[in-house]
C-alpha cells in the first residue's frame, strides 16, 4: 500500500470518527459536521493533485457538477428517515431510505434526460 493511499484511508476514517464522536456530545453539532461536504472537498483535492494538469480543471469541474445533481435525490431521505424510523424501526428506515433514494435517482435520470443532461 502506498503512503498516499494510507493517508487517504486515515483521513477518511478520521472524519467519520470525528463526526460519530461529535454526535455523542451534541446531535446538532454532529449533524452540522456530517452535513458539511468534507468527502466532496477531500475528493476534489485528491482529484486535483492526482490528475494530469492538462485535464485537471475539467476533471474537478465535472466532479462538482455531478455532485450537485447526485445530492438532490438524497435530500428527501434526510427529511423522511425520522418518520420511517418511527414506523419501521431503524433497519426498516435504513432500507426504506435506500429504496427511496434509488427510486429518486432513477427519476432524476429520466427527468434530466428529457432536458438533455446525461447523468
Amino acid at each position: 500500500m502506498t503512503s498516499k493511499l494510507l493517508i487517504k484511508y486515515l483521513l477518511s476514517a478520521g472524519i467519520i470518527t470525528l463526526v460519530s464522536e461529535m454526535v455523542k456530545r451534541s446531535d446538532r453539532a454532529g449533524a452540522l459536521l456530517a452535513a458539511l461536504p468534507f468527502v466532496s472537498i477531500i475528493t476534489l483535492l485528491w482529484v486535483h493533485f492526482e490528475s494530469d494538469p492538462a485535464v485537471r480543471g475539467q476533471k474537478t469541474a465535472d466532479h462538482m457538477w455531478y455532485i450537485f445533481w447526485y445530492v438532490l435525490p438524497t435530500l428527501p431521505m434526510f427529511l423522511l428517515f425520522p418518520t420511517m424510523q418511527r414506523w419501521w424501526g431503524f433497519y426498516g428506515a435504513l432500507g426504506g431510505s435506500a429504496v427511496l433514494t434509488i427510486l429518486l435517482f432513477a427519476l432524476l435520470k429520466i427527468i434530466a434526460g428529457r432536458f438533455g443532461l446525461v447523468l
